[in-house]
């Protein structure tokens, strides 16, 4: 174990820590906007096993000679997909760590299909925020979410409100106390 003089028992130096984490509440200011990469290529296996595994058996993202009939000419990604993966895009610049819970999503809308092959890049405009009146060291955070493909057009947008820790949040409670 080491001794408190950054070495080891070996001796040797270890290197400076620096842990990952998303922003606390503190952090985060209206209007700003963080843009999330690297973006995220939709694959025909993606599309396939979000399908499966959300149940979705919706012709449009599984059989290619039905939607090559259809009026986009070929497979849909999963809109359920491209939202999750939004969201996903955002956490390790907004929510690790300091995330404590997500209160809901709205105001969801695919402008524009995701197609096999294409990128999606994903952004975040922090909306609006306040603390949170009946939960002490906890604020309330609206964010944007909006992805774009490679072209850059918007595929899909969605709002987002969470429930977010506070830099000065109390300890939490220990097992065993009320």
């Amino acid at each position: 174990m080491g001794d408190g003089t950054g070495f080891d028992e070996t001796h040797e130096q270890r290197a400076p820590e620096v842990l990952q984490r998303g922003l606390y509440y503190e952090e985060l200011e209206v209007g700003v906007r963080y843009v999330h990469r690297p973006g995220r290529t939709a694959t025909e296996a993606d599309n396939v096993l979000f399908s499966s595994l959300t149940m979705n058996s919706q012709a449009l993202h599984l059989d290619a000679a039905y939607s090559a009939t259809q009026p986009f000419g070929q497979r849909l990604m999963n809109s359920m997909w491209t939202l999750a993966t939004m969201v996903g895009a955002s956490v390790s610049q907004i929510t690790q760590g300091t995330l404590v819970a997500q209160l809901g999503l709205t105001d969801i809308a695919f402008p524009a299909p995701l197609f096999h092959g294409d990128t999606l890049y994903t952004e975040t405009e922090i909306v609006s925020k306040r603390r949170s009146g009946s939960r002490p060291g906890q604020g309330i955070v609206t964010m944007r979410h909006t992805g774009r493909n490679q072209e850059g057009v918007i595929v899909a947008t969605a709002t987002r409100v969470a429930l977010m820790w506070c830099r000065d949040a109390p300890p939490a409670p220990t097992e065993g106390t009320p």
